[in-house]
């Protein structure tokens, strides 16, 4: 560890530096050589570099959910060329290519991390074994951070250093042990919470792939690496990576509640909380709901179940959504309207063809009983007619009908042709 955390050295003094300067603001309100002044210095400095990282945590997002969306093809392509390796490799740089998709994006927050990561842990490193670092922290800042205690434990000290280098720091073996353990479990707690919301929350539940199995498993690997790297991190350390995976994780859970993954729980309460919010003010007022929207009705017919559900619950509640994100009541804005001749058509105008309605197979049953009821009583009436005598009309009506040429003959059948019939030639065997 001390050999990788001397390759990012450049960075070291930087580090420092930062620190030092929110070390002077804390150390006037909780006294230079306390711990609260050093341990809140080391949190300040997360919160710095997490701020700068928000724009590449944005891309992370639309990294990780694009190879989401591109997981199908990707299975595709596996399974066409699993004996080939090489055109299998060949097909998935295409595919990022034609997608704009890179695969290292989902990893820039942590690979932009880690120099100052290491930077911390040489600058522990050195307060630990009594080294200035450059001309930022000189000896009586060194001397301030060897008497800082968090909780009884040095902030240099670490999980594995022997009784006579916890004694040396001025502090006592049990409390560095015990310090350190309840922060390493919440620091792999914490990790553990955050994959596991993003996997039930915020993943699409329609893609089922060999991605998913592949974070599932990183779910519990995560947390059993930060525990057994988390023992010989010093005190410091430890105290930045957790706040870091707290930032994290409230990070992840501002996104999943405000821009959930299409397809995902984490839309479907999304949509329900939204739909309500529509119905009772009436509008949209945050810019990034009428973003949402917007990208919903560009969709259309490629709309899954939860938006399809939220444009149906807008519609009966009277509003429509407009193309531009924006959110409309009224009747000449309601998605489904009535023309004059009392055809349900679309917004657009165009005449929208009512399905009839499904009947439960106990009204089939009925109206089938229905229909050969009275097919029975016309089979009567009609026998009824037959068995009347011709005598029985009126001879007025027989004189006024006009007699029709041709009305001795009988009428040609359906499908012959009028005039004389040729004979039919007897069938040649």
């Amino acid at each position: 560890m001390d050999t990788i955390a001397s390759l990012f050295s450049f960075i070291t003094t930087p580090v420092a530096w930062i620190i030092v300067q929110f070390h002077k603001l804390y150390g006037a309100i909780f006294g230079p050589d306390t711990g609260w002044a050093w341990g809140l210095s080391i949190m300040s400095l997360v919160i710095v570099i997490r701020i700068c990282l928000i724009p590449l945590f944005v891309k992370q997002i639309k990294a990780t959910r694009a190879m989401q969306t591109l997981q199908p093809e990707m299975k595709k392509i596996q399974e066409r060329y699993k004996n080939d390796r090489q055109r299998q490799s060949e097909e998935m740089m295409k595919l990022y290519k034609e997608t704009g998709t890179n695969p290292l994006s989902s990893c820039l927050p942590i690979l932009a991390q880690s120099p100052f990561f290491f930077a911390l842990y040489h600058v522990l490193n050195n307060i630990a074994n009594g080294k200035t670092v450059g001309k930022v922290i000189n000896q009586d800042l060194l001397e301030s951070a060897q008497q800082a205690h968090i909780f009884g434990a040095p902030l240099a000290a670490k999980f594995t250093n022997s009784a006579e280098k916890v004694q040396s720091l001025g502090a006592t073996l049990t409390d560095v042990r015990v310090v350190t353990a309840i922060m390493i479990i919440l620091m792999s707690l914490s990790q553990f919470y955050t994959q596991r919301q993003l996997m039930t929350k915020n993943v699409d539940t329609t893609v089922k792939t060999p991605f998913m199995q592949q974070q599932k498993m990183l779910m519990y690997v995560f947390p059993v690496i930060f525990a057994v790297f988390g023992i010989n991190f010093p005190v410091g350390v430890l105290v930045y990576w957790l706040t870091t995976n707290v930032w994290t994780m409230g990070q992840q859970m501002y996104v999943i509640h405000n821009n959930p993954t299409p397809g995902s729980k984490a839309q479907a309460a999304y949509l329900e909380r939204l739909t309500k919010h529509v119905t009772h003010h009436g509008k949209v007022r945050r810019r990034s709901e009428r973003t949402i929207i917007k990208a919903i009705v560009a969709k259309g017919r490629d709309r899954n179940e939860f938006e399809r559900k939220f444009i149906n619950g807008l519609s009966k509640a009277g509003f429509a959504a407009q193309p531009d994100g924006t959110v409309v009541k009224g009747e000449s804005a309601v998605a489904v309207e009535t023309a004059e001749d009392g055809t349900p058509t679309t917004a657009s105008g165009t005449a929208r063809r009512q399905q009839p309605k499904r009947q439960t197979k106990a009204q089939r049953q009925s109206g089938a009983a229905k229909a050969a009821d009275e097919a029975t009583s016309l089979e009567k009436t009609s026998l009824e007619k037959s068995d009347e005598p011709e005598d029985a009309a009126p001879a007025a009506q027989k004189k006024a009908a006009p007699k029709q040429p041709g009305s001795g003959r009988s009428k040609a059948q359906s499908g012959q042709r009028k005039g004389p019939q040729r004979p039919k030639s007897p069938s040649k065997k």
